[in-house]
């Protein structure tokens, strides 16, 4: 049976990332691309790589031609979801926004203030950590931030050997992660050449998901400092996750408690000795690669991890969420193999 989809948002980034693998998916169907702002436009237009599938023009959204759908993925901003899904009652959906993610709504206020009010909590879609099972049987699941994915991925497993309410992050995302949207700080003239860092001192939205996503998998009390950066490149998340240890453990056993965790995981890869992340082995894939050592001179664990923030961190992620929810093997339509030089 073929599942159709709809999605609201298809003209952004992430929008033309979903198109793309739906397209190829062997179960799904598309069947309603939605973008308000550019209605009658060509789809074309915006992501000419897909001109050769030919899928016409963007439709306004609408909640009746959602409704009609089995899949709807919602790719909007934030604050943006919530209205919408609420007049969706047939389809099942993946949020690809920030509206259901928090618990808590003190966190929502202070991280979203200016965009719409607390809309609730969905299924968190990191389905690596919060199990396969509790997706499979949700109809409505908020996919992970990007940051979120990668952090919350690298940081985990040390939590049995660190302090869990130190924890250093410093993370570089590529201009993509910032949206379609027009924005001079992300003019080539102004990105090239150049790495530079924004929303420092921990004010950056995935702070609280990142935390909320360990305090749930762990029961410790999670607390991060995160240092995002901008990197001159389009895609690409690499984050370096800093504890200081409380154990007396080697590097090995570091390394083999990464290596347990990931090890029947279908996208998570913990590097071998000597291998070190690079986020142009991830490109175009819905993989995650993760190495991990021990400072000798600090007594600090360092875990370093790369994802494509358009694939694991947004579309791949969704539709990995997405074949669950409809009982497929989580890889369907999706790769874990890389583009590569």
């Amino acid at each position: 049976m073929t599942i159709t989809v709809g999605i609201a948002g298809a003209s952004g980034y992430s929008g033309g990332e979903l198109i793309a693998l739906i397209s190829n998916h062997p179960e799904f169907e598309l069947k309603y691309l939605a973008a308000s702002s550019k209605v009658g436009k060509e789809v074309s237009s915006l992501h000419p790589h897909l001109a050769h599938l030919n899928h016409g023009a963007f439709k306004a959204t609408d909640s009746k031609a959602l409704n009609e759908c089995d899949l709807v993925f919602l790719a909007l901003p934030h604050g943006a979801s919530a209205e919408i899904a609420k007049e969706i009652s047939n389809a099942k959906i993946v949020d690809l926004g920030a509206d259901f993610r928090l618990e808590n709504e003190n966190d929502w206020t202070k991280y979203y203030a200016g965009d719409s009010a607390h809309a609730g909590t969905w299924t968190y879609g990191l389905s690596e950590i919060v199990g396969q099972e509790v997706i499979a049987k949700s109809s409505r699941v908020a996919n992970p931030g990007c940051y979120a994915t990668a952090i919350a991925f690298g940081t985990l497993p040390m939590l049995e050997f660190v302090d869990a309410n130190d924890i250093v992050v410093v993370a570089a995302s590529g201009t993509s992660g910032a949206g379609r949207a027009a924005n001079e700080n992300l003019l080539a003239s102004e990105l090239i050449g150049s790495v530079s860092s924004y929303k420092t001192g921990g004010i950056h939205q995935h702070t609280p998901e990142i935390e909320q996503t360990l305090r749930n998998a762990s029961d410790k009390d999670v607390k991060i400092s995160f240092t995002p950066l901008l990197a001159p490149m389009t895609r690409g998340i690499h984050a370096t996750i800093t504890a200081k240890l409380i154990k007396d453990v080697s590097a090995s056993d570091v390394w083999a408690a990464y290596d347990k965790r990931y090890l029947n995981s279908e996208f998570v890869t913990v590097l071998g000795n000597g291998q070190q992340p690079k986020t142009s082995s991830v490109l175009g894939s819905n993989n995650v690669q993760i190495q991990t050592v021990v400072d000798i001179h600090t007594n600090r664990v360092v875990t370093t991890v790369v994802i494509d923030n358009l694939v694991k961190g947004a579309a791949g992620q969704a539709v990995q969420n997405a074949n669950l929810m409809f009982g497929f093997n989580e890889a369907t339509g999706l790769t874990k193999i890389g583009i590569a030089p």
